[in-house]
């Protein structure tokens, strides 16, 4: 029998109605069989653990992330494979970091959650835990990465973005299919999976706080790109450009970017659109970008992008190095 972690941060997908106020709030997760008592049908033995305090998603961070990354390793030994509960609106943050964060996993992270509260008679929670815990603890398909469950299907969690606060399809990977479907059976797409590591698992316990992401729009001012220019201690950028990495050819503009990476500033180029690659020297606005030392992210989310970042800069010193891997695919972030 396999053993499942469940983890509960926080988030919608927890709240239950007090049958005595109605009011919603957080169910105990030890009573995960109670509420759904369905899941003793799959087979596994499932234990949980809750942050004290939850964390509501809007209050995510890079401390949290840390905390999350230490809890599996602290575990990683007694299970099989782990299912995360967690509000929607940073889940493709948290399972952009996790990503980077455990190098070499071998085992299930099925992080999921659900636009109405499971003790809603609409729920979708109920659907994305069953499906989340039954996919973890599938002894003939195991998947050796960190991945988002909503709305009958499995995606690589770096690979995604949050697209709609109001039906239950909320999540989107634009630029990789969807690793499995649940229907009546479970379709793996086996190709699309990583493969299993050949090492054990290395955990990274730091991450760079010191990155932003700047958005590329027409009102866009030179003092603007000063007062970027002028954040103490700045070593990172996530610059959303348009369509394939395109931006304004003006010269306040490229000199304010040039100005910035002078100070030794990564910035790594991703478009703002929901599917698509940055390709820069295709068109002759991302031309001089790419001249002065813009990176190009490709098809990499800018949710993905900014963890890449604050992984690469928290771990690593050398500048060639974080060059290298700022241009790498290290864990299915990217097309290369």
């Amino acid at each position: 029998m396999r053993n499942i972690l469940v983890i509960y941060t926080g988030g919608t997908i927890g709240m239950v109605k007090d049958v005595t106020s109605g009011a919603l709030k957080p169910f105990d997760m030890q009573k995960i069989y109670e509420v759904l008592p369905v899941l003793r049908k799959i087979n596994c033995n499932i234990e949980t653990y809750q942050c004290d305090p939850i964390i509501d998603s809007s209050d995510m961070n890079a401390d949290k992330w840390l905390l999350l990354a230490s809890l599996i390793e602290d575990n990683y030994s007694k299970y099989d494979g782990f299912v995360i509960l967690h509000g929607t609106d940073t889940m493709s943050y948290t399972a952009s970091a996790l990503s980077f964060l455990l190098k070499n996993l071998a085992k299930p992270i099925i992080i999921t959650g659900s636009q109405l509260p499971l003790g809603m008679i609409r729920t979708d929670g109920r659907d994305n835990i069953i499906s989340a815990v039954e996919i973890a603890a599938n002894e003939s398909v195991t998947i050796p990465e960190v991945c988002i469950f909503f709305d009958n299907k499995l995606y690589r969690g770096n690979r995604t973005t949050k697209i709609n606060a109001e039906y239950f399809e909320a999540f989107y990977s634009g630029n990789l299919p969807s690793l499995a479907k649940v229907g009546i059976n479970i379709s793996y797409k086996q190709h699309l999976i990583l493969p299993q590591p050949n090492d054990v698992l290395f955990v990274y316990h730091k991450l760079c706080n010191d990155v932003i992401i700047m958005k590329i729009h027409p009102a866009i001012s030179k003092e603007y790109l000063n007062a970027i220019s002028n954040i103490p201690n700045l070593k990172g950028i996530v610059m959303e450009t348009y369509g394939s990495g395109n931006a304004p050819t003006n010269e306040w503009f490229l000199q304010g970017i040039k100005k910035i990476i002078d100070k030794g500033v990564m910035i790594m180029n991703v478009t703002q659109c929901k599917a698509g690659s940055v390709e820069m020297g295709h068109y002759q606005a991302s031309c001089d970008l790419k001249d002065m030392g813009v990176i190009s992210g490709r098809d990499i989310t800018t949710e993905a992008a900014l963890a890449k970042m604050m992984f690469v800069l928290g771990n690593f010193n050398d500048r060639k190095v974080q060059k290298e891997l700022l241009n790498s695919n290290i864990c299915g972030e990217c097309s290369i």
